[in-house]
């Protein structure tokens, strides 16, 4: 079987910046450290589904337009 190498970016710190809300004002409303946060800004961390669903509900946009898969195909 072939092996598929994706990785998954997101637009939360522009989508923060938009918002006027710092790491931790996020943090706080979806139930996590701004250190998760950050993380998750630079790519260094994968949320998970809930995590990644209360993000969205925050910024009222779906979870395609905050999270975009990059495979080989994507890139």
């Amino acid at each position: 079987m072939k092996e598929i190498n994706v990785q998954i970016s997101n637009r939360i710190r522009e989508l923060r910046a938009r918002f006027q809300w710092t790491q931790q004002d996020l943090a706080s409303k979806v139930g996590v450290t701004r250190q998760t946060i950050a993380a998750l800004e630079k790519g260094d961390y994968i949320p998970s589904l809930l995590l990644a669903m209360n993000i969205c509900l925050e910024f009222k946009m779906t979870v395609e337009e905050v999270f975009q898969l990059k495979g080989e195909d994507q890139q």
